[in-house]
């Protein structure tokens, strides 16, 4: 009994520490073949049954660095890409270029993220492309291409040659999506628009994070039915202009504390079946 007992939890422990290597979840090449999409657990701990694939080209929108096989979520990510995309072109806006969604099945990478697990994020330069609006980007176009950041020399403001009025367009028509979430931007952009927007009710989603000077990060929400999808906490109320965005130009936030790396959180046990499934 003893020697059963023994081997259960040694099993247990090899399925956990497998479905939690990167490496396993690299190496899959496509979304599982059950269509119905489910995203499972965290957004930093989770993956996803039935991922949809982004087309590589869309009215609006071109996808960056093809290398790193990135393009899938769940059919709302995909669907609210292909909106966004189509709102940028129908108000002249420019070309948006989209960076990481998730991997196939989602689950952890093994470089980039920790979140952008459960097929729910997506980066989105701020970079408007006008010579993408003529033109598809060719591989190496794609993967060499930079993200320029929008902030000034000293990393103390927005850049207004880089940052421009379609910029805060996007982010808006972004944020009024029912399905959006929250979307995190570098403090400065969220404080160059608490500044300069008369109308702010949406101004609630724009969360400001370190970095997030290049891209933005759009996260939805758990889809309706995904009952394995596990809620972020609620985004507190109002435009988030006040005092809890004067905290991010404190000393304290300028200089965090040095943390221990986060630890590793396994993975819902409902991902074993979506890493090895068909």
């Amino acid at each position: 009994m003893k020697f059963i007992i023994f081997l259960m939890l040694t099993c247990a422990f090899s399925t956990s520490q497998a479905q939690s290597d990167a490496h396993a979840w690299s190496r899959v090449s496509k979304p599982t073949s059950n269509r119905t999409a489910h995203s499972i657990g965290k957004v930093t701990s989770g993956c996803i049954r039935g991922a949809a694939t982004l087309p590589l080209n869309g009215e609006g929108y071109q996808v960056m660095r093809l290398s790193r096989k990135r393009y899938y979520g769940h059919p709302d990510l995909v669907q609210f890409v292909e909106n966004l995309g189509q709102t940028a072109k129908n108000q002249h806006l420019g070309t948006i270029l989209v960076g990481d969604m998730g991997m196939a099945r989602g689950g952890p990478t093994l470089s980039g993220h920790r979140s952008h697990q459960s097929g729910l994020d997506v980066d989105i330069w701020y970079l408007l492309s006008r010579e993408a609006d003529k033109r598809e980007l060719n591989p190496s176009e794609r993967e060499s291409w930079g993200a320029p950041s929008v902030l000034n020399a000293s990393a103390n403001g927005v850049n207004l040659s880089q940052w421009s009025s379609a910029n805060a367009q996007v982010l808006e028509a972004a944020a009024r999506k029912p399905e959006v979430d929250r979307i995190f931007v570098n403090a400065y952009i969220k404080q160059e628009l608490c500044e300069r927007k008369t109308s702010q009710d949406w101004l609630q989603k724009i969360r400001p994070w370190f970095a997030h000077a290049d891209h933005f990060h759009v996260r939805l929400k758990c889809p309706a039915g995904n009952f394995h999808c596990e809620k972020q906490e609620p985004i507190p109320a109002g435009d988030g202009c006040g005092t809890d965005l004067a905290w991010w130009f404190s000393d304290e936030a300028k200089k965090p504390s040095k943390k221990p790396p986060a630890k590793k959180i396994p993975l819902p046990k409902e991902c074993d079946a979506v890493l090895i499934e068909d």
